[in-house]
């Protein structure tokens, strides 16, 4: 059941918290020289980013730590899971996209999903940074950030991986499929 609160409980944060550090360790070729202790501490300070990042847990995105930006101090978490996250497949690009369809209407947008947990879509870049740490999408594919030249000619584009190699392609916004969802990213 969906929160609207956007917090978790103390037992919620703490199962999630152990999900996420066994992760952690089962994967440190995703953030080689970072500590999961430093890791934990900056979410238990930030309660919102917890959420955030349960809500990618529940869509099945296996969030993840792959970064850290010394400017910011902050950590960056992308959805890890070797197929474009389950619970977020069969979408459209963005709202307007999902209201441009007449008939056999998705039930929502990655755009939109985004927003309301909190994340945002990868970037083309940040997707091929995402390729760089294992094979992603080989199976599905991830709608990504699209520049808004191409969007205000009601396109959008996606990615994936094949033949071992990272593709960028184009479709219509309004467009979707089973195997099509988005990946996300998280700044904590």
């Amino acid at each position: 059941m969906k929160s609207t609160k956007k917090k978790l409980s103390a037992e919620q944060s703490q199962s999630l918290l152990s999900v996420l550090a066994t992760r952690f360790e089962k994967n440190k070729n995703r953030h080689k020289g970072l500590e999961w202790a430093k890791v934990q501490a900056r979410l238990e300070a930030h309660p919102e980013k917890l959420w955030s990042i349960d809500e990618m847990e529940i869509t099945g995105g296996e969030p993840d730590v792959v970064g850290f930006d010394k400017k910011t101090g902050e950590f960056i978490f992308y959805d890890c899971s070797a197929e474009t996250p389950k619970g977020r497949r069969s979408i459209c690009y963005d709202h307007e996209a999902l209201e441009a369809r007449k008939e056999h209407k998705p039930a929502n947008s990655a755009v939109e999903m985004a927003a309301d947990m909190g994340i945002t879509l990868l970037t083309e870049e940040q997707y091929r940074e995402l390729q760089q740490l294992g094979n992603f999408d080989t199976k599905t594919s991830s709608w990504i950030a699209t520049p808004p030249a191409i969007r205000k000619l009601n396109g959008a584009l996606f990615m994936d991986r094949r033949y071992d190699h990272v593709f960028l392609y184009h479709n219509g916004a309004e467009s979707y499929y089973a195997a099509r969802g988005f990946r996300g990213a998280l700044r904590v």
